[in-house]
């Protein structure tokens, strides 16, 4: 059998990009730091080896691999230094990139890719990293410097691809990335529905709530929330009730829907359906990590559709070695 082209995952989170990728190409190095995240990773990609470090200190010429060069370098920089839902973001742009220690990491990535120097690469993160030109232009004469002169900023959005949740994300790439649009949309009823009455799956436990939450939600209609977040320049609702014939809103880190039906917070689960994590996915660690390592994810049906996309125009662009 023909050996699947060879990535390297930067930031892996829990695998959601990974996971989109493994049907068409062979993880064989992922990259986490944060320790739950890793382990979640390590379980789901057992044959990936799980580097827990942070990218600062990684040297691919350190790591071993026979007749395993990767051809492809996928990778989620953190984007809290550029997401207006950061209240803290810093006004300038370019301070972004190099004043905040998580913007930094941006610059990490871009060093990683020249020393591995992939045939494609691809980076994800927030459509707001890319929206100020100067910071758009930066970061393009970064990566000619990394050895890349030419790079595209696709934007995509997940609902297009079957997710049940909407996501807007760039994906950074030397190639252009345009996959075929899906005309069915899938809603949160559709997406979760017979969880409703099956509760033997991984990351389904219920969250208990207080008995004054339960009266704030026992009054919410659809698409109604409890409450807001301030972000810079954006309010966000919170412990929203899901309108169960419509797309989720995004699923972010540590958020909290309300189930459409029941008085109740969605489970891991559930929310990992809305980002179509497959159920043998298990995510590990607290609670509180397990809801932010799917909501930081790339959502598994967007990475999927990138990654056939790339499949389909590997041999052209990277040859056939």
């Amino acid at each position: 059998m023909k050996q699947k082209p060879a990535v390297i995952d930067l930031f892996a989170g829990a695998g959601g990009f990974s996971r989109g990728f493994s049907y068409w190409f062979e993880i064989i190095v992922a990259l986490e730091k944060n320790h739950d995240a890793a382990r979640t990773y390590a379980s789901n990609f057992p044959t990936t080896l799980v580097l827990e470090e942070d990218i600062a200190y990684f040297n691919w010429k350190q790591i071993k691999l026979i007749n395993s060069h990767p051809k492809i370098v996928i990778g989620s920089p953190p984007c809290e230094a550029f997401t207006a839902a950061n209240p803290k973001r810093k006004k300038e742009p370019l301070s972004r990139l190099y004043e905040d220690e998580r913007g930094l990491l941006t610059l990490e990535y871009i060093r990683v890719l020249k020393e591995i120097n992939p045939c494609i690469f691809v980076m994800e993160n927030v459509p707001s990293l890319v929206e100020h030109g100067e910071l758009r232009d930066e970061l393009s004469r970064l990566f000619d410097d990394a050895g890349y002169p030419k790079v595209f900023f696709n934007i995509l959005r997940a609902e297009n691809y079957g997710n049940p949740s909407r996501r807007t994300r760039v994906f950074i790439s030397n190639i252009e990335i345009k996959p075929q649009i899906m005309t069915k949309r899938i809603t949160v009823y559709e997406a979760i529905r017979d969880l409703m009455e099956i509760n033997d799956v991984p990351n389904h436990e219920k969250i208990a709530i207080s008995d004054e939450k339960l009266r704030k939600i026992v009054n919410l209609s659809f698409n109604e929330y409890m409450s807001m977040y301030e972000g810079s320049g954006k309010k966000i609702p919170l412990y929203r009730r899901l309108d169960p014939n419509e797309i989720a809103p995004t699923v972010m880190g540590g958020s909290r829907f309300i189930h459409p039906f029941e008085d109740r917070f969605l489970t891991v689960r559930e929310q990992a359906r809305l980002m179509l994590y497959p159920d043998f996915h298990v995510f590990y660690g607290s609670r509180d990590e397990q809801y932010n390592q799917v909501g930081e994810s790339v959502p598994v049906s967007l990475s999927n559709a990138i990654a056939r996309y790339i499949r389909g125009k590997y041999e052209d662009i990277c040859g056939y070695s």
